[in-house]
């Protein structure tokens, strides 16, 4: 069991400083104080580590997972729409965001494992619960370790089933499970800056985040830069475990939630989704265009479009 160790506290307070948005855009916020009752809190899990998260609105609880690097700063835009109806929950993983930096549990089984406490933390029975990139991995392996009892409806964001590519599978298997990598050592290093090329690790998503055309994106990601000082040490000790993990038998045989799947032209997960989609009894599949920001980074782009296309998902 979790155990609180900080009050919520307003993001402001928390951050130091007001922030002034670069662009200002109609029906998102100007400046960080625009966005009343944003808090970030935190918990320390049964291993000892703290973990920050964000928290705002009220009404059914609705729980975001970032992917890999990512961080709760760079959901303000989402949370800024959807707190509006839901009590949203974005959670910080360990090494990532404002949360502690450690040398173990760097595993998406433990990562689940702190889904699960902080599931707990916040008291809640049910939870709707949206994994983004390796934010789905996490709650395919909570799924896996624990149910879905918790779980009302799930969604997940543009993540392959599988990373690394066996050298034996066809193609038609890698592109339905949606290998990237022949090496996750290659992958690893890659994401840290050496060369490579994309018979070796696929970097489309890469390509994608450099393109920044939304100037919701901009808004986001500069929010993100001025206030979470992320150390690539720390973040990169669990891309091997993320990167060889297969996820297949937990999508095919475990998920029996109503589910939404996110990905979009831009990205090169679509035969993975569509997978995905195939096998999840009901569920449904949103495949954005290009002209809507269809990329890894769909629901920062699109900020408004994504909230309403979930915002219909969760109450039907």
């Amino acid at each position: 069991m979790s155990a609180t160790i900080a009050f919520a506290a307003p993001a402001v307070e928390v951050l130091g400083k007001d922030y002034a948005f670069p662009n200002k855009i109609e029906g998102l916020p100007t400046k960080l104080s625009d966005f009343k009752g944003l808090q970030i809190n935190s918990f320390q899990t049964s291993d000892g580590v703290k973990l920050s998260y964000w928290e705002a609105g009220s009404g059914r609880p609705l729980v975001f997972i970032p992917g890999w690097s990512a961080n709760g700063a760079e959901y303000i835009n989402v949370m800024y729409l959807l707190a509006q109806k839901y009590h949203v929950y974005v959670i910080d993983p360990r090494n990532q965001g404002l949360s502690q930096n450690v040398e173990y549990g760097t595993r998406i089984a433990r990562f689940g494992a702190d889904l699960n406490e902080f599931i707990d933390h916040v008291g809640a029975d049910k939870v709707d619960i949206c994994g983004w990139s390796m934010g789905a991995s996490v709650v395919w392996s909570y799924i896996d370790l624990f149910g879905t009892a918790k779980i009302r409806k799930a969604v997940f964001i543009d993540e392959p089933v599988s990373i690394y590519t066996h050298a034996d599978w066809p193609e038609q298997e890698r592109l339905e499970a949606g290998g990237m990598t022949t090496s996750p050592e290659r992958m690893i290093a890659a994401f840290g800056g050496a060369p490579t090329n994309d018979q070796i690790v696929d970097m489309n998503a890469m390509r994608r985040y450099m393109e920044n055309g939304s100037e919701a994106f901009q808004n986001s990601e500069a929010f993100a830069r001025e206030f979470i000082k992320g150390d690539p040490k720390f973040m990169s000790l669990v891309l091997f475990d993320h990167a060889v993990n297969d996820w297949r038998d937990v999508i095919r045989h475990k998920i029996n939630v109503p589910t939404a799947i996110f990905t979009g032209e831009n990205s090169n997960n679509v035969p993975s989704q569509k997978w995905m989609n195939s096998v999840i009894a009901g569920s449904e599949l949103h495949i954005y265009t290009a002209q809507e920001q269809g990329d890894h980074f769909l629901a920062f782009k699109n900020p408004k479009k994504f909230s309403v296309d979930l915002t219909s998902f969760l109450d039907r």
